[in-house]
This record gives C-alpha cells, sequence and structure tokens, in this order.
C-alpha cells in the first residue's frame, strides 16, 4: 500500500509517529512523499492507493475517490501558513501580476474567490515554483504579490520581504465566520477496502500521538525551516486534524462558491 504524505511540517502531526516506528503502517506498506500537487496527480493517477489530497481536486474526482473520514487539514482562523505577499495593499493589486504557488489547488482557489468576492479585484495571475528553495529565484521574477504556502509562507513572513502580508485562513474566517478545510484524505476506490482501512486506523493513531508531541515537532520544524521556535508551535497549534460536521458544513461552501459543488455532495 502506498500512501501520500506531503513534505511540509504540518504533516507532522499525522504522520510522525509513523516516522518514529510508534506507529506502524501496514504489512508492505510504505509512503510515498511530495507537494499537495504532486499528490494530487499521483492519486487520481492511481499511482496512490491513500494519500492527503486538496480539498477542491478530492471534489473534482470524487468519482473516483474514497473520502476518509475524521482526517483533514484546516484552520478557525489564521492557518499562517497559506498567505499572499503582496509590495501594496491588496485593493490596489487589480491589473497587477499575482504570482500563484504551483503546489496548491485549494488555496489558489480561495484566493481567487477572495479577489472576486470580498477584495473586488481582478489580478493578472502566473504560476510559479513557490517552494522554500524557490524563494530566492522568485524574488527576482517581475510581479506584485505572490501566493506562497507550506514552509516557504513561513519563511517568508519571518523575513519579513514584502510591505503587506494576507493570511488566507483569515480572511475566509473574517469573511464567512467558518474554518476553512485545504485538504482532506481519500483513497482510491480500487484499493482494497481492507488495506485502506488499515491505512487509515494507522494514520489516525499516529495523528493522537502526534498531537500530544507538539512541542517535540515544534522544535524538529524550527531546526528545519530556520523559523523560531515558538512561531512553528503556534502554527502546529492553530492548525485542526479533524473533520467534523462543522469542517463539512465549510467546505460544502467553499465548494459552492467556487463552482464545484457540483462534483460531489459533502454529508
Amino acid at each position: 500500500m502506498r500512501i501520500g504524505r506531503i513534505g511540509y511540517i504540518n504533516c507532522a502531526p499525522v504522520y510522525g509517529a509513523i516516522d518514529r516506528g510508534v506507529v506502524a503502517l501496514p504489512h508492505g506498506g510504505e509512503l510515498v512523499t511530495g507537494t499537495p500537487a504532486e499528490l494530487n496527480d499521483l492519486l487520481v493517477a492511481g499511482e496512490l492507493d491513500v494519500s492527503v489530497i486538496s480539498a477542491i481536486e478530492y471534489a473534482r474526482h470524487a468519482k473516483d475517490l474514497l473520502l476518509l473520514p475524521d482526517l483533514a487539514i484546516s484552520c478557525d482562523g489564521p492557518v499562517r501558513s497559506v498567505a499572499l505577499f503582496s509590495k501594496r495593499a491588496v485593493e490596489r493589486l487589480g491589473g497587477s501580476t499575482v504570482l500563484l504557488s504551483a503546489s496548491s489547488r485549494t488555496s489558489v482557489a480561495l484566493l481567487e474567490l477572495l479577489c472576486r468576492d470580498v477584495w473586488k479585484i481582478r489580478p493578472k495571475f502566473a504560476e510559479a515554483r513557490a517552494e522554500a528553495q524557490d524563494l530566492e529565484a522568485l524574488a527576482a521574477l517581475p510581479h506584485e504579490a505572490v501566493l506562497v504556502i507550506g514552509d516557504a509562507a513561513l519563511q517568508l513572513a519571518a523575513a519579513g520581504t514584502y510591505a503587506h502580508r494576507y493570511d488566507l485562513g483569515e480572511e475566509w474566517k473574517r469573511w464567512t465566520q467558518q474554518p476553512f478545510v485545504f485538504a482532506v484524505w481519500a483513497a482510491t476506490r480500487v484499493a482494497s477496502p481492507a488495506a485502506v482501512q488499515r491505512g487509515h486506523r494507522a494514520l489516525l493513531a499516529s495523528r493522537t500521538w502526534g498531537l500530544a508531541h507538539l512541542d517535540d515537532f515544534a522544535a524538529e520544524a524550527s531546526r528545519k525551516t530556520g523559523v523560531a521556535v515558538g512561531t512553528c508551535r503556534a502554527y502546529l497549534g492553530g492548525l485542526d486534524y479533524a473533520f467534523s460536521d462543522r469542517h463539512r458544513t465549510a467546505l460544502a461552501d467553499f465548494l459552492r462558491r467556487v463552482g464545484a459543488l457540483q462534483f460531489v455532495q459533502v454529508a
């Protein structure tokens, strides 16, 4: 069984116990690490059996996937790792070039929605690589603002390079008063149901252990990213890895607003 995991520090609470051997994967199981966009494509192509997947990509491919219960990545307010960094106030970005991280499709959809319905602007969007190792090259590209996610967003915020920073989780909360679900876990419909169930149980057990060890993960994340330990701890503590009725309602609202609810009904 191949299980996909994002290589960002936000997945440490779900996979950390597996990495440390505290929780075992099902016999023959292996972890495959990639960016959110890479894992989306691998799961849809059937190259993974189970994976975390961008919420909007799950919706678009729901006929081929099974949503796993009780597990997601969400926030109820600031998310810290999904942000629009801008050289000018967002209201002045109409017609300006905004670079979009090639790594996240849900975040891109959320930004486009905020631009359209909240900020009432129409920027010119262009895709760019925006992983941590790309930040220096990214700065050299012509743009007025850039959407950055994951570890790179934490590092860019710490650097203070841009005059303005808009946290997309916080903007969604201010607008809708709801949490925002960035990613869920899903399995291919052709995967063995018994194997999927075992993999799901392992992930839930690993999450339970991980949430009790956030201080350890924060210290590890600080060493990896160079971001202050306190910032990493606040970040991990602000994420929610559950998938409750409130999360499902919020996800359904987001999908409706972006026109993706036609693909899936979130029960």
